[in-house]
């Protein structure tokens, strides 16, 4: 378990906590990435004027926060987008750590309890174990929306991986997304399912298809085994999907179709 070993502002050194009144919007980028990945989508938001309101938290392989840059307190839309150093990183518990510790560092400087999160591959595991770690902790932001792009939920199929995250053979979903074959992985990760059966967290999953039902790197049905895990309660559940050359795995946080659903969903009411 890692903890928070307090964290920095290059910007504002000042322990005054700023109100924020909007919703923040959290980043995560895919394995072997960084933020520059999550500027695409970032600055197409600052085009049409959802915000103008942009820091960055960089985290050390430690799990310590640097906050680069700050939110005025009529921020509106306020974003962060997230890099993480050790950006292959696979036990997942250490992403509910490094997400955790980002948003116990922001709220040392913001005052808000509610967060939306953007993840892109790799970075949707931050997502899903932030919601094991704090689903139930009161004293943690709750997730509000939630936007998953290229999630690999029920498993990888490269070579290599260890097989807590590897893609069962044969792998298939009923019709709610339940696997028939689970990894070790899923099998932890369904713990979230009872903490979105009773929170009202909206969802949109977002996949691409080459042509293969696949986008190259993770295939479509271990993105839609996501949808077990929502479950049938309280939350909802939406899928869109992206065609094309252009709905390579890499090429979806560069995608203009991708920038509109996403804005669409999280910012227009």
């Amino acid at each position: 378990m890692l903890i928070l070993p307090g964290c920095e502002n290059k910007t504002n050194n000042s322990s005054k906590k700023v109100r924020i009144d909007s919703t923040p919007t959290l980043f995560f980028h895919g394995g072997g990435s960084s933020y520059r990945a999550e500027e695409h989508i970032v600055d197409a938001a600052k085009k049409v004027g959802v915000t103008k309101s942009v820091l960055r938290a960089e985290v050390s392989k430690t799990g310590k926060v640097t906050l680069v840059g700050m939110w005025p307190k009529d921020a509106k839309n306020p974003i962060c987008e997230v890099n993480y150093e050790d950006n292959r990183q696979l036990d997942f518990n250490k992403h509910a750590a490094y997400a955790t510790n980002v948003i116990q560092a922001l709220q040392k400087k913001y005052k808000f309890k509610k967060i939306n999160m953007v993840g892109h591959s790799l970075g949707n595991i931050s997502i899903i174990y932030y919601m094991l770690r704090n689903g139930n902790n009161k004293k943690m932001p709750q997730i509000q929306k939630q936007v998953d792009i290229a999630g690999h939920f029920g498993g990888l199929t490269f070579d290599g991986i260890p097989n807590s995250i590897k893609q069962p053979s044969g792998m298939k979903l009923n019709s709610k997304g339940k696997p028939n074959k689970m990894n070790s992985t899923y099998q932890q990760m369904t713990g979230v399912r009872e903490l979105y059966m009773k929170k009202h967290v909206q969802v949109l999953n977002i996949i691409g298809d080459i042509g293969n039902r696949s986008d190259g790197r993770v295939e479509n049905i271990s993105s839609l085994s996501l949808q077990y895990l929502i479950g049938d309660g309280n939350s909802t559940y939406k899928v869109e999907k992206i065609n094309g050359k252009n709905a390579q795995h890499s090429k979806l946080h560069e995608n203009a179709q991708v920038d509109q659903a996403l804005i669409n969903f999280l910012w227009n009411k």
